[in-house]
């Protein structure tokens, strides 16, 4: 017998039991066969063939026996992590011939697992972790892999001592078994304190503050836990040395790091023979506990800090495009300055809060500069820094590629890209199309990729973009209490990425036809006869497909039937058009849209005085012209960028042409509504820190007339209060502005009154202020949610000479926000008043349900 290199597995030469036939083995003299026969035993799941196929020998092979070639077989068998015992036998020789028999053992297959010392809600976890599949193969692998994923599973979750031990229990079935997973968790390991040594420049509070994920336990730290993570930990410590570097201390270093339990550790502080007590000087990092049954530990670390440096002469080396005041300027930094490489390095390659020396050459097409800064004298507590650049040439776009657009169409994505083939590289066209591509809604803007390849031989880049599809169509389906309307079903239907040109496709409905960037939405209200609100939109963002001209139609049909209840009967049937184009001064974010409307109002004895009468029609035509500017970031969750919009909305000025504007009754006097409409938003989105962004927001509007004793009719006024939600088609005569923290529609102008003297229950102008504060919770574009805080005053007033912008209703409160592509934006909020309304009784705090995203 000779023993092979792979544990468990042997040469035998002689016959299996019971065999008549003994092959001696010379080992000095070495035996040439050709292989007559290979046969397989011991198996019951495993193919034969196959076994003998991964060996390596086959019929007809010459081998030497003993030699390598029996050796090399078994370790390839060996090798698949299949096989208990390996035995190669030599079951007879004949001549030249010799033949073998592979004697094999089988490792058990899986039948099942369990755990035990688990919740259910670690078990179901831990289950997703291991992925352990039902039928595979037991090998020594999958078992240490599989203890080293749960230890690591509860030691993340601060259980440092965590014991795993996995028991192989023979199973009923054949050659199978049930792995139980044993868990003793023992105690949680919290963080007690955080200590530091030789730390001058920083208290420990400072330090400590640093640390983002290893936090002191404390009773007030609800939503940051104390327990010890290693990998946390490890972080942190390199945060600990970011925030020395970025404040000069270039050298500054963790020298040792030691986790004590809590009572040895303050056991050590009160040893009064030492002057101090400091643990051993260690040039590992030492983060092991000796016993293991703590449940406090204290983390101590030694700092060296080392100078604090500043910046002395900056020199400029090989700049010949840009003179070295103008590359002074942008980088920003002065001798005597606090020395700080990452505040170098953004300066000179990226800086997201402003300009930077890498953008002024990328943007003019020197795609393959480069800049080195390289520390040539270090003197005292000051360095000397070489910038040592290479221009190079400019480079111009040869090819655009895009990838991953699965569902909208080549020719819709590559009309919002800003690199064309044939121009200049820039940096900032890169930045731009990224923009656009996520503005579109169709991408995940977390995922839109950009690649330049460039080609330094021909002085030439290619572009690589690649997106990811995420779902866009919308569905509303939702129900509500009207009060005086009852309940009110709401159904609606969105659908952003729509294709026209594909309608008569059958191929192409999947369930709609799609990919053109078209938007088609459909909505419809009701609760029965007494209400019905239908509406319709078409929108082609690119009219013609050469130009950024948008074209929108649009037509909705509302009825208010309460005959049966001596109300009367409203109908409101309106059609509209609009034209949109982008500008390219003063720079290519403003939008100029024009607008044509139709509306015809139908009422038959309509109880409610708010449009001033109560039998008859009116007729209003309107034109709107919109100028606006957006330069937001991300359409879901803005993080910089604002938006702003001034737009004027017109009917024909009838006063002006009439001799006479006493009317004989009301009907007559709103047969051609007439009035100019002016509205102003503004919007500005601040960074503060990684997903926490501040959201300041300014509104204002107003209504006048075109001759002076006329008055402005009921029509397109104001109404200010709540959610902001238009709710039902009663108010579509009216502009919905939310104050949150009072009731819907509330906030009305006292003794305000119509032309014909009938109350005015809504106003002429209205101003609003908001402030929110916004942190993302997740950005997943399945699922983007925030949280909110906010501030916000408003009014509204019934004339000119009651307007007054400091006298405002405040209030402030907290909300909630998630978008899911389905079903859009979805929110909602707690609103707390400060101050009361005239006429009115509401709670102090109100809560408040918002669909789709507001604008005011």
């Amino acid at each position: 017998m000779v023993s092979n290199a792979a544990t468990q597995a042997q040469i035998k030469l002689g016959g299996r039991a019971g065999g008549s036939e003994t092959v001696e083995m010379n080992y000095t003299n070495p035996q040439k066969y050709e292989i007559g026969g290979i046969t397989v035993s011991g198996v019951q799941f495993l193919d034969p063939n196959a076994i003998i196929s991964v060996s390596g020998l086959k019929v007809g092979d010459e081998i030497t026996v003993p030699g390598e070639a029996i050796s090399g077989a078994i370790k390839k068998m060996w090798e698949q992590g299949i096989l208990g015992d390996i035995e190669i036998n030599v079951t007879r020789t004949d001549g030249k011939y010799i033949f073998l028999d592979y004697h094999l053992s089988e490792r058990p297959r899986l039948s099942k697992f369990l755990f035990k010392g688990t919740k259910k809600g670690e078990t179901t976890d831990l289950r997703e972790k291991i992925n352990l599949i039902r039928g595979r193969v037991v090998t020594d692998a999958l078992i240490k892999n599989t203890k080293n994923t749960v230890q690591k599973f509860f030691t993340e979750k601060g259980y440092l001592h965590a014991a795993v031990n996995i028991e192989q229990i023979a199973d009923s079935g054949r050659n199978s078994v049930t792995l139980r997973i044993n868990v003793k968790k023992g105690r949680k390991v919290k963080i007690s304190e955080i200590v530091f040594e030789d730390n001058q420049a920083f208290s420990d509070l400072q330090l400590r503050r640093k640390m983002k994920d290893t936090k002191v336990r404390r009773w007030y730290r609800i939503f940051k836990a104390s327990k010890y993570q290693k990998s946390n930990f490890e972080k942190d410590k390199q945060s600990l040395i970011a925030y020395y570097n970025k404040n000069g201390y270039r050298d500054a270093d963790i020298t040792w790091d030691t986790l004590y339990p809590t009572k040895e550790y303050k056991e050590m502080v009160l040893v009064k023979t030492d002057s101090s007590v400091t643990p051993p000087k260690v040039t590992r990092k030492d983060t092991t506990i000796a016993a293991n049954s703590h449940k406090r530990i204290v983390i101590k670390m030694k700092i060296e800090e080392g100078p604090k440096y500043y910046f002395r002469n900056i020199t400029w080396v090989g700049n010949y495009i840009h003179d070295t005041k103008t590359l002074n300027s942008i980088l920003g930094i002065k001798k005597g300055d606090v020395y700080n490489a990452t505040t170098l390095d953004r300066k000179l390659t990226y800086n997201p809060e402003g300009y930077d020396v890498s953008s002024l050459y990328m943007d003019d097409g020197y795609l393959f500069f480069s800049v080195d800064p390289v520390e040539v004298a270090i003197v005292g507590d000051s360095i000397d820094i070489e910038l040592r650049m290479n221009e190079g040439t400019q480079a111009t776009i040869n090819k655009i590629n895009v990838a991953g657009n699965t569902k909208t169409n080549d020719h819709v994505v590559l009309r919002e890209i800003y690199t064309l083939p044939g121009q200049k590289f820039s940096r900032a066209d890169l930045i731009r199309t990224q923009r656009e591509l996520g503005q579109l809604g169709y991408f995940d803007a977390e995922q839109i990729g950009i690649q330049p390849v460039p080609n330094p031989a021909n002085g030439t880049v290619d572009i690589n973009y690649t997106v990811v599809e995420k779902p866009s169509d919308q569905v509303e389906l939702s129900g509500g209490w009207g009060g005086y309307y009852g309940f009110v079903g709401t159904l609606g239907l969105s659908f952003n990425n729509f294709s026209a040109r594909k309608i008569f496709k059958k191929y192409e409905w999947q369930p709609l036809p799609q990919g053109d960037g078209q938007r088609l939405a459909i909505r419809f209200q009701a609760n029965g006869r007494q209400f019905q609100n239908y509406s319709i939109s078409f929108t082609e963002p690119w009219l013609g497909g050469r130009r950024p001209n948008s074209f929108t139609v649009s037509t909705n049909h509302s009825v208010q039937n309460y005959k049966s209840l001596g109300s009367g009967m409203l109908q409101i049937t309106g059609i509209s058009a609009s034209l949109g184009k982008r500008l390219r001064w003063p720079d290519s974010y403003f939008t100029l849209m024009h607008s044509w409307g139709y509306q015809r109002y139908w009422l038959d004895n309509y109880s409610d005085r708010s449009l001033g009468f109560t039998n008859g029609h009116a007729n209003s035509f309107n034109y709107t012209t919109t100028l606006s500017r957006n330069s937001i970031n991300n359409p879901t969750f803005p993080t910089s960028g604002s938006t702003i919009s001034l737009s004027v909305n017109l009917t024909p000025p009838y006063s002006l042409f009439r001799k006479n504007n006493n009317f004989s009754d009301d009907q007559e006097r709103y047969k051609w509504v007439e009035f100019n409409k002016w509205m102003f938003d503004a919007s500005w989105f601040t960074p503060l820190a990684k997903n926490l962004v501040i959201n300041t927001r300014g509104h204002m509007g107003f209504i006048g007339s075109y001759k002076a004793g006329v008055g402005v009719g009921p029509f397109e006024r104001f109404s200010v209060g709540g959610s902001g939600l238009t709710n039902f088609n009663y108010l579509l005569a009216t502009d919905v502005i939310g104050l949150r923290g009072y009731d819907d529609n509330k906030i009305t102008p006292q003794n305000a009154t119509l032309p014909n003297g009938s109350e005015a229950t809504r106003g002429i102008i209205y101003s609003k202020y908001v402030s929110e504060l916004r942190y993302a919770i997740s950005t997943n574009p399945a699922a983007t949610i925030f949280v909110l805080g906010f501030l916000e005053a408003g009014n509204n007033w019934g004339s000119y000479r009651d307007y007054n912008p400091l006298n405002l209703y405040r209030s402030a409160g907290v909300g909630a926000r998630i978008f899911m592509p389905a079903f859009g934006m979805i929110g909602v909020d707690y609103g707390w008043r400060f101050d009361s309304v005239p006429g009115t009784d509401m709670p102090k705090g109100q809560l408040h349900f918002t669909i789709g995203q507001q604008i005011r």
